[in-house]
């Protein structure tokens, strides 16, 4: 009986234990009264985002639309030091001085701060480089609206970005909206594109989704082929992937020079959700990667600001129920 008890006590210790809530990241809800969103915040010991890929603003944990959801956790494990997990619209912007720089010198990322570079191989987006320097983060929190500016003053380069997440008043829309003011002495000259993991009702990738641009395409899938096809202006899917794999185009072309071709649509015919993304800058570069549960239309746009200059640009996305 003794052994009994004891086992039992075990037993329910080890469910107290297993059941023992995560860690509470720093976040933030907030609606417009048809949207409703949740963000986590930039914090250097707690924040839910602690890479150096992406921009720590702006990570958007889910959004919900008309009883549809747009984001969530594409991945398995979270861990806040790996780079790409990451939930919803989040910016990667090209690293400033990298090639210059050599082994433990340093060079910047927007958004994130000085890093050190660890040796001579080209830049990776998926090394975890040693952050020397996180620059200074300020968020202030309205009822439909989070803005963050982070601010860094290093040797090369100095900047203060702002970040607006808006939703718009009276409509099913949330607007991106950036600021980069170069505070320093020497020209930035940079890219940044928007990895947009959308993961529409929890559906799985495949035959249920459409994505859609507004000029027919052309580009080439790079490793399992039949994964993804293009017919015209869309991107479809013969079968819905499988873990492990990845439908990706490493460039698709086809678009032009001017904004009325940053314009993408995602949906999903079986869930009925929808979602329009509108850029005002033009595409320089387009990409597509997904997963088994994520898709990933990822337009980019160059950047150049002189010092004492500011930088603009927004993104809107309408999000909609397909009738």
């Amino acid at each position: 009986m003794k052994l009994l008890y004891l086992l039992i006590t075990i037993f329910i210790a080890g469910l107290i234990i297993s059941s023992k809530p995560l860690p509470e990241f720093p976040n933030v809800e907030i609606t417009n009264g048809l949207i409703k969103a949740r963000l986590y915040l930039p914090d250097i010991e707690n924040g839910y985002y602690r890479g150096t890929r992406f921009d720590w603003s702006g990570v958007i944990s889910n959004l919900e639309y008309d009883g549809h959801t747009y984001f969530g956790q594409w991945f398995k494990n979270h861990d806040p030091k790996i780079n790409d997990a990451i939930v919803g619209p989040v910016n990667d912007f090209l690293p400033l001085n990298y090639n210059e720089a050599k082994p433990g010198e340093n060079f910047v990322k927007i958004g994130v701060g000085v890093l050190t570079k660890a040796n001579d191989s080209p830049y990776s987006i998926m090394e975890p480089y040693e952050i020397v320097d996180h620059g200074k983060w300020d968020v202030k929190v309205k009822s439909d609206q989070v803005d963050f500016v982070h601010k860094l003053d290093s040797k090369n380069y100095s900047y203060e970005y702002k970040k607006s997440v808006k939703l718009t008043k009276g409509k099913s829309q949330m607007v991106l909206e950036h600021f980069l003011t170069n505070t320093g002495n020497n020209t930035i000259e940079t890219s940044v594109y928007n990895h947009n993991f959308f993961i529409l009702d929890e559906r799985p990738v495949g035959p249920e989704y459409v994505i859609r641009f507004p000029f027919n395409i052309n580009g080439k899938l790079r490793g399992k082929e039949n994964l993804a096809d293009i017919h015209g202006d869309k991107i479809v899917y013969p079968k819905n992937l499988k873990k492990g794999e990845q439908a990706y185009f490493p460039i698709l072309e086809g678009f032009g020079n001017t904004p009325k071709d940053h314009r993408i649509w995602i949906e999903n015919k079986s869930s009925g959700a929808g979602v329009e993304i509108l850029g005002d800058r033009p595409i320089s570069k387009l990409v597509f990667w997904s997963t088994f549960k994520t898709v990933c239309p990822e337009p980019y746009i160059d950047i150049i600001v002189e010092p004492g200059d500011t930088f603009q640009w927004s993104t809107s996305y309408n999000f909609y129920s397909i009738e």
